[in-house]
């Protein structure tokens, strides 16, 4: 049929009829070269969607006076099809080019090792068919699993707890921590008064009358020390290392 098509022209009505029917005979084709790459993440329904328009862009590429049998040329413009759309739309996690075309390479190595010598290929294996290093090998295999995402409320294996909660998460307190290593020595530098007064109403909860009638002063007199305190620690905490050391 193709030599058929070859001689009519693009506005013939036959020529449309002829490659209907050549699609619709290699459909099963297309469908077979579908399911090589079931379970990674696409529905079947998308990926024999794909391999077909991968089929169209055979039949209207193929010339049958190269010589060539039909089949040879559309499976890998079938495959090279399914494999660009992986590549391009396909991937949970978005891997670089250079990624995914390893693991590609990789992919089809394996399968031809595996049936080769009757068992599953090792990373020693793929590196002497593909003529490279170890840790690239290695590099692909890992990328393999980027076809597949899962969910963060998904339990996990260890606790039964969804992975979200195994997640760690920003301590807002840690943003203090300098500030406190840095307080530390301006307080030790007080008057024994002061920090009293400081220890009392912020870390005892008293009020300003209570602390003053526990250290023997007017509820004015700890109002002004406090203020006065705090606005000198201020002054310290916003100076320069340097110079914050010498004040202390």
């Amino acid at each position: 049929m193709f030599e058929q098509m070859a001689v009519l022209t693009d506005n013939d009505f036959r020529r449309e009829g002829l490659r209907g029917r050549i699609i619709t005979g290699y459909l099963p084709l297309a469908a077979n070269i579908a399911r090589r790459y079931a379970g990674r993440g696409v529905g079947m329904d998308d990926l024999v969607q794909v391999a077909n328009v991968g089929l169209i862009h055979a039949v209207d590429r193929f010339d049958p006076l190269r010589g060539v049998d039909f089949l040879s040329f559309a499976v890998p413009t079938v495959m090279g099809e399914v494999r660009r759309y992986f590549r391009d739309t396909a991937w949970p996690v978005r891997l670089p080019r250079r990624l995914q075309e390893l693991r590609m390479a990789i992919n089809t190595a394996d399968a031809h090792l595996s049936q080769t010598l009757g068992r599953p290929a090792t990373p020693a294996d793929l590196v002497e068919l593909l003529g490279i290093p170890e840790t690239a090998v290695r590099e692909g295999l890992q990328a393999m699993h980027s076809f597949r995402s899962v969910s963060l409320d998904q339990p996990s294996l260890s606790g039964g707890l969804p992975l979200a909660e195994a997640i760690g998460a920003d301590d807002l307190a840690l943003g203090s921590v300098d500030d406190l290593e840095s307080l530390l020595p301006l307080l030790r530098a007080l008057p024994d008064r002061e920090r009293r007064i400081l220890s009392l109403r912020f870390f005892g909860g008293r009020t300003q009358s209570q602390i003053g009638t526990e250290i023997g002063i007017s509820q004015m007199h700890v109002s002004r020390l406090l203020r006065s305190t705090l606005l000198e620690l201020r002054g310290h905490m916003l100076a320069a290392p340097q110079e914050r050391e010498r004040m202390v």
